[in-house]
This record gives C-alpha cells, structure tokens and sequence, in this order.
C-alpha cells in the first residue's frame, strides 16, 4: 500500500468531495453557490428567483415571435419552414368556412387568469417573494397570448411554458422556507391552474381545424387504405402516446393484415408531393438533402440532448440514492425524492424515445424516398448503357456488377443502426472495398443501379435516422469522462488508456480481417453470380439435364464461401474478445489505480454509480469510431450516388414536332452502342418516307440497332439528324410485357375506346387467342409475358404499338415469332389497314416476301453500311407462296371477345407471393434447431448459464469488496477519516446480511483497507472468466451457423432443382433469387445471434428472479405482476407486428421488380413518352412500401413507450421497497442491480423474441422451399442405347393441362412420328405446338393416354435419362456468361476439336471460336446469333431425337436455310421434330402435323400435299 502521505497529498490534490459527482454536492442550504441541496434533496432556496425568470423568458420568447410573425412574414430561416406542410400547401381555405369553436381558447384563458390571481397573493404581506414579479409578468403575458392568438390547435411552446411553470410552482410550494399558510395555497392553486392547462393542450388538436380532414382516418376508426394514417389528425397525448395505433393493434390480434387494412401514409410522408419539391432543389445531393429535412435534423438534435441528460443523471441519482440511504439520520423522503427523480427522468427518458424514433423515422424515410425517386428518374432520362462498360476501362466490372448486393446491405433497412464495436471494424472493411469502385467511373450496370438504391440509398438515409448518434456520442463521451473524473479522480485515465490499447491492437487484427474479408466478398459475389444463373436458366438446364452439373458448382461455390466465412468469423469474434476482456479491464485498471495507487477505499456509493458511468464511458469511446466510419460510408456512397447522377442523359431531341409532311431522315450519320468507341452504323445517308419501310440484313448486321438510332438511344459519332420529338410506337424484338393485364399492356395507360382497341385486337390478330382465356384480354401476364406463348407475346406488343397515337411506328421483328398464317394475316389486316394510315412504319423483319408487295422502300443493312431500294426498283418475288393446307383462320370470333370482356377479374398466372398467419410456426424453429446440430446448442447453453453466474457474482462481489471497509470499521470502532462525507454515524451491526448468512469465498479474503490486491485479482479474475466463456460461447456458434448455412442451402437447392415445371412458371425468378440471395444471407448472419441473445436473456431472467426472491421475498410477487404485464403488452404487439413486417417484405418486391421490369424495358416506356405514368406507378410503390416500414416501426414505438414506462414504475417500486425494508446499501446495490437486469431481460426477451420472428420470416421463407411440390424423377432406368436412331414417336390419346384448374392444352392427340424422319408441327399461336414440344421431355406429364419413345412410356422413364438423350431447342435460348466452349458443352462430354468442328460448320461466318466471350443471358449478340449458339450445341450433342422449338425464327432467310442443309446432314439419322412458323422449314419436311386448339387437325407425309 503507498504511505499514508500519499494518501493526504492526494486528498490535497483532489479536494474532500472528490467522490462526489460535483452536479450534486452540497454541504450547507446557506450557500447560494450550489443549486442543489443533496443532503436534503431540496432545490437551493437562493436559486429559486433565478428558476422563476425561465418561464418568463419562455413566454416573452414566444410573444416575441408572434409578434414577428405578425409584422414580418419571411422572419424565419428557410430551414425552420417544413419541406412539406398541408398548411402551406392545400389551396386557400374558402371564405364561407364555418366558424371554429372557442372552448380550448376559453378554457387555456381561465387556467391562465387563476394563476394570475393565485400568483398576485404573493404580493400581500408579510414577506414579499421576490419570484413572484417575474411569475405574475408571466402569467399575465400568458393570458394576453392566449386572448390574442386564440389558440384552437396544439401550441408546443405554450405547453413548454406551462409545464416549466407547473414545476417552479410547485417547487416553491413544497419548499420548506416559512412562509403563510395561505401563500402556500395559492402556489398550489398556481401549479394546478399550470397542470389543468397542460392538460388542456395535451387534449388539443395538432391539426388546424380550417383544414379539411374527411381523407383522415379518425382515431378509433376501423383501419383502411381509404383513408390517410390518424397521425394527421391527433391529439397531443394520442401522439405522444402512440395510442393511435390501438385500431390497427386490435386488428391484427383477430386476423392477419392485409394491404387494405393498413391506412395511407400521413401527408408530410407522401412521395408525390416530397418528390415534386426536391426535384426542384438545385446543388449537390447532400446539400438538397439537408434543406429538404433540415428541420427534422434540428428536432432531433435536440430531443438527444434531453434523452443524454436523463441518461446520465441515472447514475449520478443512484449515487445520492446510496448516500442517502447510509445515513440513517436522513429522513426515508430524501433517498425516495431521489428514486422519485429518477423515476421522472426514466419516463422522460421514455417519451423522447418515442419522439426520438418518429421524427428519425420521418427524416429517414423522407430522405430515402427522395434518393429513389431522384435515382428512378435519373435512369428514365439517362443513355441506356445498363451492363456496358464504358470502353477504355480494363478489368472485369466490380462485384456489383451481377446485381446482387452482400446480404447486410439487403437487410439494413429492417435493423436499428448497429451500435457494437464489431460493425465498426466491418465498416472500415466495406469502406475499403467500395473505394476503389469510384475511381473506375464505370456506367452504372443494372447491377449497380439495383445496389445504389438498397445498398447507397439506405446507407446515406441510415445517416439521417442516427442524427442522435452524432450528437450523443461525441458530447456523451466528454459528459462521461467529466463524472468519471469527479468520482475517480485522473485514476480514469489509466482505464481509458487500456481501452484505447484494446482499440489499436484491433486495428491490428483487422488488416488481417480486412484481408480475408476481401477473399470473402469475392466468394460471397462467385456464389451468388452462379446461383444466379442457375435460378435464371433453371429451365434450360433441366431440359438438357445439365442441372446436376451446375448444382454441383453452385454447393461447390457455396462450401468455399462458407469456409472463408468461418476464417473471417474468427477473426471477427478475436476483436469481440478482445473488446470484450477491455471492457472488463477497463474498470480493473481504473479501480486499481483508485484504491491500491491513490488509496482511496471502494465505497458502495462509488463503484456501482462508477460502474455505469465506465459503461456509458467505454460504449462511446468504442462507438465514436464506427460512427466516423459509418459517415466515411455514408460520404462515399453519396458520391456513388452523385457519379449516377452525373452521368450522361439521353440526346433530348429538338421540342418542336415536324410538321405532318416531314419524314425521318438522317444525313452522313455514324453511330455507336452508348459508351462505346466503335461505330455500329457508318455513313447512314436516308429518309423515311410515310408508309411502310421494311428493313432487312443478315443476323448481327446491325438492324435493331438502326431502330435504336432512329429512337435517339445510340450515341451519334457524325453527321445530323430529323427525328419528331414525340410518342413513337416501338415494339422491341424480345417482346417486353409487363405484369398486368394483357388490356392494361395494350393501352399502356392511354385511355380506352372500344372501336379502336377491338380493330386493334383484330388487326394483330388477337381476337381467336383472346376468346380461348376465360377472362378475354382481362387476363393476366405474368412476369416477362409468363402465361403467354411467344406468339401471343409479339403481338401483344405489336397491338400496344398500333393503338398508340404515335404517328411514327419502329417495329423490331414482330413477324418472327408468328406462324405464316398469322403473319400474313397481321400484313393483310395491320400494315395495309386503317389503322396504318398516314402512319410512318419501320418494320424490321427476315420476312421480306411477305411485306415486299405493299413496301414502300426496302433499307437493307450489311457491314454496318445501309442501301436503299426505293418502291420502284423493288421486285416482287411471287416463287414462294402459302401451303394449300393451312386453313385461314375466320374472322367473326368478335361477339365471344365482347362476352369475355365483360369478365371483372383476371386469371393470374403468377400467384402472389405467399404470407403465413401468425407467428413463425414451431417447425420452423425446430428446422433450425436441427440443422445446427443439437449437442452444440447444449453445450452453448451450459456456456452462457457460467457466463451468468459469474456475472451475478461479479455483482455479489462487488456488493462484498464495498462493504468489507464498513464491516472492518464496526470490528475495529474505527471511522475513517473526515474526507469520507456522511460514514461518520454508520453504526449497523455486522449480521447485516439477513438472508446471505452462509460464510462465502469472499469471507477469505483480507480486510482490502489492510490489503487490496486479492481484492483486485480476484475481480481480474472474474473478468477474464467472463470473457473467456464469451469466447467459448461464440465458437459454439460459429460452428452452429456453419451446421445451419451447410444443411439449408444444400437441401433448398436441390428442392428447387428438382421443383416440377408449374412451380417454375408460377414464382418469379427475382422472387425466388430474394430468397436465395437474402434470405440465405439471414440464416448466415443475424438469426445465429438472435438464438443467441434469446438463451442468454432467458438465464439472466431466470438468475435474477432467483436472487430477488431470495434478497427480497416482498418483491418476489411484484416481478411476478410485472413479467405478466410485460406479456400480455407484447401478445398485443406481437401479431400486428408479425403481419406488418410480411407486408413490408411482399411489398419490397414491386419496388425492386418494378425497377428492373422499367430498365429492362426502358427504350420501349422512353418512346412511348410513358415516363411519367411509370415515376407515378413507383411513387405509389413507394408509398405502399415505407407505408408497411412506417407503420410496422410506429408499432415498435408503441411497444418501447409501455415497456419503458413499465421499467420506471417497476425500478421504483422496488427501490421503495428496499427502503422501506431497512435493507443495506449495498445489498439496494445489489438487488437494484438484479432488478435492473430483471426488467431489461423482460423487456429483451420480449423484444428479441418479435425480432426473431420477424427475422425467422427469412427461415419460413426458405424453408418454403424446402416443401415445394417436386417433379417425379421416374422410375424406369433405359437401356444404354435408348432411344435407338429411327425410332417413332407415339401420340397415343394424349390430354394434357399445365395445372388441374386450367384448361388443358392438348386434347385427345393421337399421332405417330416417323423415325429418323423431319417433322414440322404448325398451326396458329397458341394451338398448343409448344405444349407438344415440352411433353416429350416429360415437362408436363399427360393426365390420360401416353407418350412412347423406341417403345417406353417416357412417364415412367428417369427423367434425368430421358433429357440427356433428347435434344431440345429453345425459341429464346439462355447463353451463360463465359466462353463458347463452356455454353456449347458446359459438362465436358465432347472434345475441344469436335466443338470446334461443329462451330465452324454453323457460324463460321461470325468468325467465333470456342474462347469468344460472351455475356450474361448473351447480352453481346443479337437474337439470330443467341439461336445459332443453341443450333450448335443441338447439332454437337447428336441425340436420336431433337426438337426445334422455332429455331431459326430470329434468322435471316438464306442463314435459315443454310442452317436447314446442315442439320439434314448432321442429324440425317436423327428424328428431328419442328416447331415450325416459317414455310421453308415445312417444304423441307417429311412429315407435317397441324394443331388447331390443342387438337390434331391434319397430319401425313409432306410429299402427298
């Protein structure tokens, strides 16, 4: 121990109250230098006068401004103006508004004028208070405002005013000072007038009552998306509160919510308006963002600073509480006083909380909103180079390239902002890696615009909700450091000091985790690109049996990630380690240098008021670099953003329209794709003249690409152009529906007239598809025209095109996909009807025979240059000529079209996305449980129970190190010097432990005055203790989630790799991929944690009722009470939450889906002019959306306000208890401390209970999947040689139907198909071709007859045989990203030289060979080149039996043809089945078969015709 001098020169130093936090000393009520009288826990009378002047101020404040207002109307900053007020907004209110009622001015003004009067009895004599000057001035002002301004809705400042009144009131009331008895009475007549007028304006109206409020839902009302949220129309205590949610509350306990149950947002939330403003803001983004919700930053601001003060007064009021309560002379009111303002402040503690989350919530989702519509309408105005690079920057595209984002990005916005040390370093991590993406510059993909709006968007909103972050961290850290100082003296520093070691040697560990979390990223990114794919082209695959091949790469790539994972999670948990043995050393160290340096002795009142302020210390110092961090992201985000919004907008062409006469016309004109150098289109010297212009080329030579041109998206290298600036009907060559209606795809939002929609539908031939769906052209198509065949597709879109106004017409290849009949029947009925009429056409087609007679001028494209054959130099070629034995369709099937139209509700193809009732089922959990293994969840029990009872008696330990001083002082009658305050009269006898009698460790130790240092290594030791089990216990973990993550996505994988072919159809691939991607990412990170908090909490609930009950059995049946009104608070929030959080979730979907269906279609929704009405489609998306979020977290308000409120009231109590109880100080401490933790564990358990259902919905969304209907994988194993070269293909009575509720496809077929034989199957869209084609590979399994092939009844056969010995292709084949040789033969079965035989007798025109990269989905080649690939891989596999599914459709006439020699002689012993629209795939026939409305019409040798 250091020598006694020591000791006194310290004293010396740091004063005799240096373990008195300095706010709260006080030694005499006669000195007016203090403001509080602690020993008395009075407010010094002295400083009463100077209290007195506040609400003065306030109320003369408030005049002030009114006045201002009055006579200055622009006196108020800009920022200081709400962005969006329905005040300022709605139009002038009309001048026949009915008088609105005074009662809330008359009452305010009657409160008012009694406290007036009350306060001018002060004035009689004896004894004048000179208080009562100011007080009586600010009542007086009060009256005069509230006479003047007729308040009739909710004023705040006169609410701050009443209620600082309330409170001077009162305390002059209650004071002790003599004075009349009469006076005292007036005070309290002053502070109850204050109080009723509080009340009163807590019972006003916000809303101005001029302003109309029929749109409103009132409070109490029946919930519905009718009507605008009640928020709009409160009270001041519904709002504060949060009562106004007890109608959507009392909902969701009787059912599930639906989308109809949820109200609109509140005007101040609604993106029309929001987006209409901050649009016309000028200036960088942030900068917009800052005056758009400056004024929420402000409020918020604020409201921090109050929440930091009730903060930190709890651990400078439990001191006092303890000192109070050692002195037995002390009256029982001054430790209850002091529990009673500490019960105070926990509840306003409570309602800035609430006040807290509403207005980060409204700057958060303001903010966020802003940023998506900014960056939606950014991409409807800027050059379509989504997945182009611009030319000049090498290297592949960055991760985000494939469009899938990491998995913590997907999920930011459904967390609170992270306040652990961990997301600090992780942020440092994803700060490095975004970094070098800014400086490629590269144009943004569609990847990249998907990430900007849920990775950058959230990260820089994620900012304006953790306002109070930056507020309570930095002034928190300085508050704390202050108290902690006044208790410890510069012995804190030694403390700091080693948390701050702790801070560098992670930074040290991190640039190893930075590594590896650079190698995860990239693995992350690998896995996620080819479990794309997979997903993407699932069909594909199954119909060549490659899906075994590539499920293998995809677990091959998940098993990597997880393996990185795991390297990357261990450093992870050495830094929470680490963090977590400094925030154990950390008051070590301190107290060290406390009582064994300085000498100073541990007191009761010191160390567990000390202990809180060393957790409020540590929290912020570990905080503050996350948070400079999370704005480091924050900042390079927004450049992220600003680089996407400086990129290059469309050419905006000239406003003014051409006249009628003028044609299109382009003079010495190059051409590039957006982004590239290159030139696609040189020297294009032509005019487009009214009528029809057919442009024709060989596949690849550039003819969408002259559309492209004429439609303004290419970039102009040379030369001029003429092109009207107005609505240009385009149909794209891939045909681009959307998900709706196939009417509302017509109309395309133009307003409907019959006529012209029903000679529209007859002119594109729609009338004999539509009569066949049961609800007509109500129907509804799926996403990417799912539900459609490729027929109906085109012309489909053919019709948006030809019923637009547009007098301009650019039709990319709508012929191609059509059968000959249909396609001369589109010639004849559109392009020479009167819907053509002084219309300017350009149709690109390979159909040249059939348009060349009504032709105006043929452009043809070869080698990037263009020749023009005008009308007359064109030759009609009449050698070809239609089959005598195509039937043409008759025409009247008008009537049964105008019966179907009548049909209200259309067939949906794609079933909505799927919800469950109620909570996550036990199943589930069970499912989870499992998958991790069920020792290991054991064991981490076991682990987390010692965890606990080492905290526990951490506590008792502490309890034992503080009283072990008092105990030597009874033994020895020996008081310790003077400068230990309020010790003198301690005399308690030693049995002060009634219910601890039993000897314990702690008994062993030596008294810590005579020797300290067992005291402090048995506390290090406990310490280390602790953390070494937090180590342990996150070990047990990381192996449970590597179990769980393993087992799941193998079994989901494999479920959906073998899911029949309907549940293909019916689920959109991004919806399956959110599963896959996001849903998998939850089940990887979050939920192991959530497991894990849940076990722990449920220990500390259980260990503290335990010693509760034993320290005080009285307090036992209030915990009990109180964890029953936890409960059944949380059963009410629990369901609505549930639902509201599924909502969110379905509802996030459209947002996305929507993005990507506009950018997919972006040049079709650009020539339409349709940007509007798609900016108007989103914002609705968005409102529906952030509505669900809205709600769901004004749910969790509702939730926080009672459980806090709850945790007052239930910490009072107890402290009454304990001091009604004669308990000693430091077993209050220590039961304070058990009942604290009691209260959060109930609270927490509550919490994280809703948060893991909320977060299992990603767990039941997977494990969906794992129930999913699986296709039958057949029982028969073929012979080695089926099916033989020249064996039939036998139709016998064949139904089939793609589901049990639709009708069937093909009815009744009977046929047989020669062996080694070419057959052409035709007939008009939609007779069923394809359905035939599909059920050869046993896709669709026929519900009567039988399909044989070489004799077997492929039903019965494996149908991973079947598909690899069945060659089937696609009319639109998927091409994966990689080289030729990977998409010719992704399994390696052929040689490299066969492959390169085959592909130079196909395309050996296009000069490729087996290294040509090509893009995703074949971006880089045109529709022709996509088919030739798929050709190929047909012709290399040489299977006994190939089908073409409308092979050639997108290839020239003389490429066709040539393709047509080479398969007769490639595939000569082959049975070769064509699905064919074009005529000289039938001459080259056979055998023909012709389908009429899924039935065999005509069938028989080509020869015999």
């Amino acid at each position: 121990m250091p020598p006694q001098g020591y000791r006194e020169e310290l004293a010396l130093l740091f004063g005799p109250t240096m373990n008195q936090i300095m706010l709260v000393q006080g030694e005499s009520r006669s000195q007016c230098s203090q403001f509080w009288d602690s020993h008395n826990a009075w407010l010094s009378p002295c400083v009463l006068p100077y209290l007195a002047c506040v609400p003065v101020i306030i109320v003369l404040l408030i005049a002030l401004s009114h006045v201002l207002g009055y006579f200055c109307q622009k006196w108020r900053p800009k920022w200081t103006v709400p962005f969006v007020s329905e005040q300022h907004d709605t139009q002038e209110i009309p001048l026949d508004q009915p008088k609105q009622p005074l009662r809330w001015t008359i009452s305010l003004l009657i409160f008012s004028a009694t406290g007036l009067l009350a306060e001018t009895l002060q004035f009689v004599p004896p004894r004048i208070d000179p208080s009562a000057f100011v007080l009586v001035l600010s009542w007086a002002t009060a009256s005069i405002l509230v006479a003047v301004k007729r308040l009739r809705s909710c004023s705040i400042s006169m609410l701050a005013y009443y209620v600082l009144a309330f409170a001077i009131e009162l305390s002059l009331a209650t004071h002790p000072d003599v004075c009349p008895k009469f006076k005292i009475v007036a005070r309290y007549i002053a502070a109850a007038a204050a109080a009723a007028a509080c009340a009163t304006i807590l019972l006003m109206p916000f809303r101005e009552p001029s302003l109309p409020s029929i749109d409103i839902s009132a409070v109490g009302q029946q919930p519905s998306d009718d009507f605008r949220s009640p928020e709009d129309n409160l009270r001041l205590w519904q709002f504060l509160t949060v009562s106004w949610m007890a109608p959507l509350i009392s909902t969701g306990c009787k059912r599930q919510l639906h989308e109809q149950d949820v109200w609109l947002l509140g005007f101040d939330f609604q993106h029309s308006r929001l987006h209409e403003k901050f649009r016309r803001l000028r200036g960088s983004v942030l900068s917009r963002l800052l005056r758009a919700n400056g004024i929420d930053v402000f409020i918020i601001s604020t409201i921090s600073l109050v929440q930091m003060i009730c903060d930190f007064s709890t651990p400078v009021l439990l001191q006092q509480l303890l000192q109070a309560m050692k002195d037995p002379s002390r009256p029982k009111r001054v430790p209850l006083t002091y529990a009673f303002m500490s019960f105070a402040l926990r509840l306003v503690a409570a309602q800035s909380q609430v006040l807290l989350l509403w207005y980060g919530r409204r700057s958060y989702e303001r903010s966020r909103g802003e940023m998506i519509m900014m960056v939606y309408e950014k991409a409807l105005s800027r050059k379509n180079i989504s997945g182009l690079m611009i030319e000049g920057n090498s290297g592949p595209p960055g991760e985000e390239a494939n469009g899938i984002n990491d998995e913590a990005a997907v999920q930011e916005h459904h967390e609170p902002p992270s306040k652990s040390v961990e997301g600090f370093w992780k942020r440092i991590i994803s700060c490095n890696s975004k970094a070098p993406q800014k400086q490629a510059k590269e144009a943004a993909s569609l990847g990249k615009i998907f990430n900007l709006l849920r990775g950058d968007v959230y990260e820089v909103a994620q900012r304006f909700w953790e306002v109070d972050s930056l507020i309570d961290k930095p002034i928190g850290l300085l508050i704390a450091t202050f108290l902690v100082w006044t208790l410890f003296g510069p012995s804190c520093f030694l403390g700091i000091l080693a948390v701050v070691v702790a801070q560098i040697v992670n930074a040290l560990v991190t640039r190893a985790l930075l590594r590896w979390e650079r190698v995860r990223r990239v693995a992350t990114d690998t896995r996620l690109q080819i479990t794309s794919q997979f997903v993407e082209a699932i069909r594909h695959l199954r119909w060549y049996g490659w899906q075994n091949h590539w499920l293998q790469q995809v677990m091959d790539a998940r098993q990597h990630e997880l393996n990185i994972r795991i390297v990357t999670s261990l450093w992870s948990i050495l830094i929470r380690f680490i963090n977590a043995f400094a925030s154990g050393v950390f008051p070590v160290v301190a107290l060290y240098a406390y009582t064994f340096l300085a000498g100073h002795e541990l007191r009761i009142d010191i160390i567990f008021p000390a202990l809180q302020l060393f957790t409020m210390l540590e929290t912020r110092l570990r905080d503050i670099p996350g948070l400079i961090t999370s704005l480091i992201n924050a900042f390079i985000a927004l450049g992220r953003i600003e680089d996407f919004m400086s990129e290059p907008d469309k050419e905006i062409l000239p406003s003014e329209p051409l006249p009628n006469d003028t044609p299109l016309s382009m003079q010495s004109c190059s051409f590039a794709w957006p982004g590239k150098a290159s030139p696609v289109l040189i020297d294009i010297d032509i005019t487009i003249p009214k009528g029809l212009t057919v442009v024709t080329g060989k596949v690849g030579a550039g003819k969408s690409a002259f559309l492209q041109a004429l439609l303004g998206e290419l970039d102009r290298l040379s030369g001029s152009v003429h092109i009207p600036n107005e609505m240009v009907g385009y149909c794209a060559q891939t045909p681009w529906l959307q998900s709706m209606s196939i009417r509302d795809n017509i109309l395309f939002s133009a307003p409907y007239h019959d006529q012209r929609y029903k000679r529209t539908l007859e002119a594109c031939s729609l009338l004999p598809d539509l009569a066949q769906f049961k609800h007509g052209d109500l129907s509804f198509v799926g996403e990417n025209g799912i539900g459609l065949s490729g027929g109906q597709k085109a012309r489909v879109a053919l019709a948006r095109a030809v019923y637009s106004a547009s007098r301009v017409l650019l039709l990319d290849d709508p012929l191609s996909a059509l059968d000959h009949n249909t396609a001369e029947l589109i010639v004849r009925k559109c392009f020479s009807g009167p819907l053509m009429k002084d219309r300017t056409i350009v149709l690109v087609t390979h159909r040249t025979t059939l348009v060349r007679q009504i032709a105006d001028q043929i452009i043809n494209i070869c080698e990037k240059h263009a020749t023009i054959y005008d009308k007359d130099t064109i030759k009609l070629d009449v050698n070809e000529s239609s089959l005598q034995f195509i039937d043409h369709e008759n025409e009247t099937e008008v009537e049964t079209t105008l019966e179907e139209e009548i049909a209200a509700v259309p067939d949906k193809f794609i079933e909505e996305e799927h919800r469950a009732d109620g909570g996550v089922k036990a199943r589930v959990y069970w499912n989870y449980v499992k998958a991790g293994k069920y020792r290991w969840w054991l064991t981490l029990v076991l682990i987390l129970t010692s965890y606990r009872l080492m905290a526990v008696g951490q506590s008792w330990f502490l309890k034992g190190w503080g009283e072990a001083y008092d105990q030597t002082t009874v033994l020895q009658g020996d008081f310790s010097d003077s400068n230990r305050s309020s010790q003198g009269t301690w005399s308690i006898p030693l049995n002060i432990d009634t219910y601890f009698t039993p000897q314990t460790p702690i008994d062993q130790l030596p008294s810590p005055r005579e020797d300290v240092r067992p005291w402090l290594w048995t506390f290090f030791a406990i310490i280390s203790f602790q953390a070494a089990t937090l180590l342990v216990a996150q070990l047990i973990m990381l192996v449970i989630v590597y179990y769980a993550g393993q087992s799941l996505f193998r079994r989901v994988l494999v479920r959906v790799s073998h899911a029949t072919f309907r549940y293909l159809d019916t689920i959109p691939l991004g919806r399956l991929m959110n599963r896959l991607t996001s849903d998998i990412g939850v089940v990887d990170g979050n939920i192991s944690e959530q497991f894990q908090v849940i076990a722990f909490q449920a220990i500390i609930w259980i260990s503290s009722i335990l010693v509760i009950a034993t320290a005080t059995p009285v307090f036992l049946l209030f915990s009990l009470a109180l964890t029953v009104a936890f409960v059944l608070v949380f059963l009410r929030f629990l369901p609505t939450s549930q639902s509201l959080r599924r909502l969110e979730m379905v509802s996030l979907s459209p947002l996305l889906s929507n993005f990507g269906e506009l950018l997919h279609g972006l040049t079709t929704v650009r020539a339409f002019h349709a940007e509007s009405q798609f900016q108007n489609r989103v914002i609705s998306v968005v409102d529906k959306f952030q509505g669900m979020d809205h709600f769901y977290w004004s749910l969790q308000s509702w939730l926080m306000y009672r459980f806090e409120s709850l945790s007052a009231f239930s910490t009072f109590c107890l402290t009454a208890l304990a001091l009604y109880t004669n308990t000693t100080p430091g077993l209050v401490a220590f039961v304070l401390i058990a009942a604290n933790n009691f209260v959060d564990s109930t609270h927490a358990l509550c919490k994280q209970y809703g948060q893991l259902q909320m977060d299992f919905v990603s767990v039941e969304r997977v494990d969906e999947l794992l129930h999913i209907e699986e296709e039958t994988p057949g029982t028969i194993a073929p012979p080695a040689a089926w099916p033989t070269y020249g064996s039939d293909v036998v139709f016998e009575d064949v139904t089939l139907r793609y589901a049990p509720h639709l009708d069937p496809s093909l009815i009744n077929v009977s046929l047989r198909i020669p062996g080694g034989s070419t057959t052409a199957v035709t007939g008009r869209t939609g007779s069923g071709k394809s359905t035939l084609a599909m059920s050869l590979l046993s896709v669709i399994r026929p519900e009567a007859g039988r399909i044989l092939i070489d004799g077997i009844n492929i039903a019965d056969v494996s149908t991973q045989a079947l598909r690899t010995r069945v060659t089937f292709v696609a009319q639109d084949p998927v091409l994966f990203p990689g080289s030729i040789r990977l998409n010719l033969d992704p399994t390696e079965e052929y040689s490299d030289e066969l492959c390169t035989e085959v592909l130079e007798r196909l395309c050996s025109r296009h000069g490729w060979h087996l290294g040509t990269h090509i893009e995703a989905g074949g971006r880089n080649l045109s529709q022709g080149q996509r088919q030739l690939i798929a050709l190929t891989r047909a012709v290399l596999r040489r299977s006994a039996i190939v089908i073409l599914d409308e092979a050639t459709a997108s290839v020239d006439h003389d490429t066709s043809l040539e393709i047509q020699q080479i398969i007769r002689e490639e595939l000569q012993q082959s049975t070769v089945i064509t699905i064919a629209h074009r005529i000289e795939a039938v001459k080259d026939a056979d055998y023909f078969v012709v389908l009429d409305q899924g039935r065999v019409s005509r069938q028989g040798n080509v020869r015999d015709l």
